[in-house]
């Protein structure tokens, strides 16, 4: 699900992919459901791919992290503010993923997650998890550049 949820740099907010054209495709945003175009020069990152680093040279995918948040709270808004101190941020994240890197996650990556699931949840978004048919395609896409290589 989060595959399809977009962050642009330099745009506030999150937005949901519409669809795709040649040289752009168009974005939603969660908030207030305004569509924009979006080119190769803009700076996208999709929320599918982003990860945070642990402590034993892993990374865990933002989705479990999130799903983790979501368990956490019963599914409601976090309860921590943008305005939180760095120790309050740590602690609280290290409720959610105990191995987080405390050196390589800065607080602000944690103020951005954090904001990023209150965001998705109050835009109704709360399945955070990959669906059993984009774990196939990711695993067949895989399986073929295995092969070819």
């Amino acid at each position: 699900m989060l595959k399809e949820i977009l962050s642009i740099s330099g745009k506030p907010g999150l937005f949901r992919l519409v669809s795709q054209g040649k040289n752009m495709f168009l974005a939603e945003s969660l908030s207030d459901k305004k569509r924009i175009p979006v080119y190769p020069r803009d700076k996208v990152i999709s929320l599918g791919d982003i990860a945070i680093y642990t402590e034993n040279d892993e990374e865990e995918p933002l989705s479990v992290v999130m799903t983790n948040i979501k368990n956490k709270e019963n599914g409601q808004p976090a309860g921590l503010g943008s305005g939180a101190q760095p120790a309050e941020l740590r602690a609280y994240f290290a409720t959610v993923l105990p191995a987080f890197d405390k050196e390589r996650v800065y607080p602000s990556d944690i103020r951005k997650i954090i904001s990023w699931y209150n965001l998705l949840i109050t835009s109704g978004v709360t399945d955070f998890e990959k669906k059993e048919e984009e774990r196939v395609a990711e695993n067949n896409e895989e399986n073929k550049e295995n092969t070819v290589s």
